[in-house]
């Protein structure tokens, strides 16, 4: 595991046990895929959708706290427009930063 802590200092030993369970490698993998199926790039909505309907994955966390290491590691760009998210608020958009890579990989 990397450097990075998933759990807060004062949590309780289920959630450190859980965090230390979590392959956030393949996690990342899955939402990177997910980003890649959208042509006109997508918001966090519609990648938790995905994830859900395609990976079963429900959490929330799990999903939105990739965004932040694949767009560190240059995975992902934000292209600088909102949409309207399920909530009403705005969303920012993301693609692949590099989708010829996305599918030699995919």
């Amino acid at each position: 595991m990397s450097d990075i802590t998933l759990y807060r200092s004062d949590a309780p030993d289920t959630s450190i046990e859980a965090a230390d369970g979590l392959d956030t490698t393949k996690l990342e993998g899955l939402v990177l895929k997910a980003i890649s199926k959208f042509d006109r790039g997508c918001i966090s909505d519609d990648i938790r959708k995905y994830c859900e309907v395609y990976h079963g994955i429900q959490s929330y966390s799990s999903i939105t706290a990739r965004y932040c290491s694949l767009e560190r590691k240059g995975l992902i760009t934000y292209t600088g427009e909102k949409r309207r998210g399920d909530s009403g608020r705005s969303q920012r958009v993301m693609i692949i930063s590099n989708p010829k890579m996305e599918q030699a990989n995919g």
